[in-house]
């Protein structure tokens, strides 16, 4: 999961427009349902997550984070069901690749989970945002709206920094896990585009071209590099 740039008409700042007037509708269910899908993963994980709080506090803050997610699902879910599909058909496509994703990153501590919450999800968010501006705007603003920082960003700093101050040695741990997060999405995502054409085509022309689609993975990644010296975890 060599940079060509769209000059924007419409789209705001920093946005690239999408080569042809509208992506295919393949495409746009594609999209809207795979992030429809992760937001019902998330919302599901957060909640189990939660009971690995040492703290109430933090139950109740992770608790919060998946209460927003399913709402967020439920946009998505709505979305879809206007353009005449039915959301758990459209995700359907999406879920074993998601489910072995959780499955094989499923978090033994607090702080894994914490890590997971916002540096694994956060590059997906990041991913997702990058093909948002292949779209039309309606779409876009509805993925940038359910994207949108929950407040887990500050939460996980404030975790994790406090857990390293305590524990140094904690932080080299946490970094390897970090990395194992980043591997297994990127390892399901390449199976996700493998088997999806219209949404592999969708960022293919949308960035003009295989060399487009790798300086978006180069964004995404340097986003990553960010979050973990925010976390003050090594990349």
């Amino acid at each position: 999961m060599v940079l060509l740039r769209f000059q924007s008409t419409c789209c705001g700042p920093g946005a690239r427009r999408y080569p042809r007037a509208v992506p295919s509708r393949d495409a746009l269910i594609d999209l809207l349902a795979g992030l429809a899908y992760a937001e019902l993963s998330a919302f599901d994980r957060l909640t189990e997550d939660a009971r690995l709080a040492p703290t109430l506090a933090g139950r109740v803050e992770m608790s919060a984070m998946a209460a927003i997610e399913m709402a967020h699902h439920q946009q998505l879910a709505a979305r879809l069901q206007s353009m005449g599909v039915a959301p758990d058909v459209a995700m359907e496509p999406f879920v074993a690749a998601l489910d072995t994703y959780h499955s094989l990153t499923a978090p033994s501590t607090w702080l894994e989970s914490v890590v997971k919450a916002y540096v694994g999800d956060g590059m997906a968010a990041d991913f997702y945002r990058e093909v948002a501006a292949f779209v039309d705007e309606p779409t876009r603003e509805l993925i940038h709206t359910v994207l949108a920082d929950s407040g887990r960003a500050e939460f996980a700093v404030r975790e994790v920094q406090a857990a390293v101050a305590a524990q140094p040695g904690v932080a080299d741990r946490l970094a390897l896990w970090a990395r194992r997060l980043v591997g297994e999405a990127i390892s399901q995502t390449q199976h996700v585009l493998a088997d999806r054409d219209a949404l592999m085509m969708l960022m293919i022309e949308g960035t003009g071209g295989l060399a487009g689609v790798g300086e978006l993975i180069n964004r995404v990644t340097s986003r990553h590099e960010e979050r973990m010296k925010a976390l003050g975890l090594d990349s």
